[in-house]
């Protein structure tokens, strides 16, 4: 009998796992690009918005490329300038 059971190098971990990962990952970005939003619609954020939003990525282990964290700011300023 064989083992069908394709070989999982356990110091890459499994497909399934970085699947969770992406999606722990990006559930993350939208909660602190949530938390940002509310932060400046509330008077909090003087700082520029991919700053703060860089800091508060790395708080909770989030690191992207800055492109992407331009982007995901200046999707936060025009939502809150709408």
């Amino acid at each position: 009998m064989t083992d069908d059971t394709p070989f999982q190098n356990p110091a890459h971990g499994t497909d399934d796992d970085t699947q969770l990962d992406e999606i722990e990952t990006a559930a993350s970005v939208d909660e602190v690009a949530e938390e940002v939003r509310d932060a400046i619609r509330h008077g909090e954020v003087e700082d520029d918005v991919s700053d703060v939003l860089e800091e508060r990525l790395e708080e909770v282990g989030v690191h992207l490329r800055p492109e992407t964290i331009d982007d995901i700011a200046d999707d936060i300023e025009n939502d809150v300038s709408h």
